[in-house]
């Protein structure tokens, strides 16, 4: 009888962890996807931000006792760099956001998941990650580059291209959390050029994945094909969401790159890098595929159904290739000079923002032959003549001469 009542006082606990457990992936990501406009953190609405504006959202969330802080050291500017630490199992999982100051997509996902921790303590993937994992993050590790939205350190430095000598004090700060909590897993967040592609399907890359190699021969060990499978439940929750639109990087070893380094180091570690999405200059739809993703991976690792998978669907993803332009005007009559024949082109226009936030400045990339590229914007001249003066290669456009380009049909 009293092994009976024991057995029923826990039927509370179990019976959430095991239905969520027996759920499929993809109505685990359904589940955790629906959640999202309710958990964010509804104040981060653009991708610019500092930390002490970070400081500021996650504080209700610290006081609130969902994680615990501590300080992991301080930026080569002073700025301090905290860890947040949730659950106490045994089984350790760290994730760093933006090593470089102007990838801030991760670190906006890494703030609605502790929100989430805290909106929904009694949900299965919550209580899940925290009897059975003990979850690091260090969102926003380069600081000083976020205060300005941009990639280096400071000192000018890539802190990715860091991992050898530890010039950097936040190289050193990423190195020294690591050696002291040795990880089981490493999520290693960024974002990328917005002008990737999966492939040559000219699709644009939403997100690319990459479980690195530990040396220059690539194969696989115990700790790769851990996060290789890792990457594969990764691949299939956001093929749910955004089918055709994953790609994978190339996994040539780069012995000055913590991803790399990471995986040597015997932590199972996944690169996951943001991409473009039309109409979201701001990343808040690729936000939510990093906290969805991120969600159902720390679930699976929890409840260790990350073993079941096979890496295939992580192997099968196509590479990353640079085929997109912002714009690429098509079908354009252009004379470089009289007495040059005129020739039918396509022209590949990138834009960037101006100095001034209000100002948008364009370049011309490319000339010729663009019908394996694709773009954010395509426009058909129909056989229009361009302004020879303007399209010249790496030319600089200002945002009436980039208007004065486009064919007004």
């Amino acid at each position: 009888m009293i092994a009976r009542l024991a057995i029923r006082s826990l039927l509370p606990a179990i019976i959430p962890l095991f239905i969520m457990t027996a759920q499929t992936p993809s109505a685990t990501a359904q589940d955790v996807a629906d959640r999202f406009d309710k958990v964010k953190v509804r104040d981060v609405i653009s991708r610019r931000f500092t930390q002490q504006e970070m400081y500021g959202w996650l504080t209700p969330i610290v006081q609130a006792g969902t994680v615990r802080i501590t300080s992991a050291g301080t930026s080569a500017e002073g700025r301090t760099i905290n860890l947040y630490r949730y659950g106490t199992g045994p089984v350790k999982v760290l994730l760093w956001s933006q090593m470089h100051g102007d990838e801030s997509t991760a670190t906006m996902a890494l703030l609605d998941i502790m929100s989430f921790l805290r909106a929904e303590p009694g949900h299965p993937i919550s209580r899940a990650v925290r009897d059975r994992l003990t979850v690091l993050m260090l969102p926003m590790i380069n600081p000083d580059g976020a205060e300005r939205f941009t990639r280096r350190t400071a000192q000018a430095i890539d802190m990715n291209r860091d991992a050898m000598r530890f010039t950097t004090p936040e190289a050193r700060v990423l190195k020294s959390v690591h050696d002291a909590e040795r990880p089981d897993f490493g999520f290693n967040l960024h974002d990328q050029d917005t002008r990737y592609t999966v492939g040559t399907t000219r699709q644009i890359t939403a997100i690319a994945l990459l479980a690195p190699a530990t040396d220059e021969t690539r194969a696989d060990n115990a700790v790769r094909l851990r996060a290789k499978r890792v990457a594969a439940g990764v691949a299939t929750v956001l093929g749910r969401f955004i089918p055709g639109k994953v790609a994978k990087w190339d996994d040539t070893f780069e012995p000055r790159a913590f991803g790399d380094n990471m995986q040597r180091w015997e932590t199972s570690t996944v690169l996951i890098e943001s991409g473009g999405w039309a109409g979201d200059p701001e990343k808040m739809h690729l936000r939510k595929m990093n906290f969805v993703a991120l969600l159902c991976a720390l679930h699976e690792i929890a409840t260790g159904s990350y073993e079941r998978n096979d890496p295939a669907p992580y192997e099968a993803l196509p590479f990353n290739m640079r085929l997109a332009f912002d714009v690429i005007i098509r079908n354009a009559k252009l004379q470089t000079s009289p007495g040059i024949p005129a020739a039918i082109v396509d022209v590949g226009i990138n834009v960037t923002p101006g100095t001034d936030s209000t100002e948008v400045v364009a370049s011309v990339e490319d000339i010729g032959d663009l019908s394996t590229y694709t773009a954010y914007k395509v426009y058909d001249a129909a056989g229009a003549e361009l302004d020879a003066r303007l399209v010249i290669l790496e030319n600089k456009l200002t945002a009436e001469q980039l208007r004065s380009l486009l064919p007004q049909n």
